[in-house]
């Protein structure tokens, strides 16, 4: 476990799904002491339902979410050499986020995360692969970070 950043960027896809929903619960867990951001590769698609509902399960609010992509985050004022540290969920997103980030000095990490779109035939099974993937984020946190400091 390590001390938790002054800042952190969580990136994905689209930022609708992953990303959003590490934002969310680092929010939650950790508090307003670290400043959280999340951004995808692209921005083709909005908050999906499904994230909205397993974190709501756990006292994350995602419905405001509005998903924005890298070029976006920078049109609108947060530079990528101003976090501390990058968290890539998906690998296009490490990609993606290792090229912007060649020239400055700043750690992108990268943790294998399930992209839980398409998966399960019934809603049933497709929340549960909603939570399956929020709890993998939740495990990732916890492992580098510790336990939460705020009640989840």
């Amino acid at each position: 476990m390590s001390e938790l950043p002054q800042s952190v960027l969580f990136c994905c896809d689209h930022n609708s799904v992953r990303s959003p929903m590490a934002e969310g619960i680092m929010k939650k867990f950790y508090g307003t002491g670290t400043y959280v951001q999340s951004a995808g590769v692209k921005t083709d698609m909005e908050i999906d339902g499904f994230s909205i509902s397993v974190c709501q399960e756990i006292g994350v609010e995602l419905s405001r979410h509005r998903s924005r992509s890298f070029d976006e985050m920078e049109r609108w004022g947060d530079d990528l050499s101003s976090f501390d540290l990058v968290v890539a969920l998906s690998p296009a997103s490490q990609r993606r986020a290792l090229e912007l980030t060649r020239f400055f000095h700043l750690e992108v990490e990268y943790w294998p995360i399930m992209d839980p779109t398409g998966l399960g035939e019934s809603r049933s099974a497709k929340l549960d692969s909603y939570r399956q993937t929020r709890d993998q984020i939740i495990h990732h946190l916890t492992r580098r970070w510790g336990a939460p400091t705020q009640t989840p």
